[in-house]
């Protein structure tokens, strides 16, 4: 709607995990160091935690396009509301696997082969769990018993568990899992020379040859997202959009503010 406007050849502030679009502040390089630290070094589980839009999502999304298909074998669970016997059918599935049995020890096996054939093909079975502080406590029990599968020199399986910060108290309250994690990470929100970085790298990204954004502009968008990069999005795009209708030649804080009000 405002892309010609504004010399724009995508929308810069889209509220979705693309890839395209990631700013790699000091903390999401740091998060994805220790995700492939985690993996590489087969460590069993890894943890990390952020706040609600945060970008934890996108981050595992590059972690995936770094890891190559020929050294793992991955699974990605983006809703892990289940109880046990299904939740292990939804880690089946996600392998390709046969998952119609309704015997835990038949499922389990099925994947104990897959983990074994994996070692032999000279590959890494990596599960990766999105928003995992949604798993029911009945079904972390198997979460944490899959993390018993191993040889005697190695990890059958490493776990990437992603969510919110209260799945750092709900490992905690699980000792024996809560041991297993051999890596954590937990990612803090922007700080303002950042969020000036965030919104000019997405606003080049989307084909903007000028810096459209003045810098008080930008001290009200660090204000009011204290730094949170969906909120960032949200922001900047009503912001383009209330200039856009409004002809502006800039977004100065005026435009902020009034995105702000027509926001709240």
């Amino acid at each position: 709607m405002y892309l010609e406007y504004w010399g724009l050849k995508k929308y810069p502030f889209e509220d979705v995990p693309d890839p395209e679009f990631m700013y790699y502040s000091r903390e999401h390089n740091e998060g994805l160091v220790r995700l492939l630290y985690a993996v590489k070094r087969r460590k069993g589980a890894a943890l990390l935690t952020g706040e609600v839009g945060c970008g934890k999502t996108v981050l595992s999304k590059i972690f995936i396009q770094q890891v190559s298909d020929d050294e793992y074998d991955i699974a990605s669970i983006i809703n892990p509301f289940h109880k046990p016997l299904d939740f292990l059918k939804e880690i089946l599935y996600q392998f390709g696997l046969n998952n119609e049995s309704n015997s835990k020890a038949d499922l389990l096996d099925i994947l104990n082969g897959r983990m074994l054939e994996n070692v032999k093909r000279d590959k890494t079975t990596l599960l990766i769990i999105d928003e995992a502080q949604l798993i029911p406590m009945e079904t972390f029990e198997e979460v944490r018993l899959l993390l018993n599968f191993h040889l005697n020199d190695r990890m059958l399986l490493t776990l990437i568990l992603i969510g919110q910060p209260e799945l750092k108290d709900i490992v905690k309250g699980i000792k024996q899992l809560d041991q297993r994690i051999g890596i954590r990470y937990h990612l803090n929100a922007l700080d303002s020379e950042e969020v000036a970085k965030y919104v000019s790298l997405r606003l080049e990204k989307a084909g903007l040859v000028k810096n459209i954004f003045t810098s008080e502009a930008l001290d009200e968008v660090y204000n009011y997202t204290k730094g949170v990069p969906r909120r960032i999005n949200n922001l900047c795009d009503m912001s383009l959009l209330i200039g856009f209708g409004s002809k502006s030649d800039y977004i100065d804080s005026k435009v902020v503010r009034d995105a702000i009000q027509d926001m709240a």
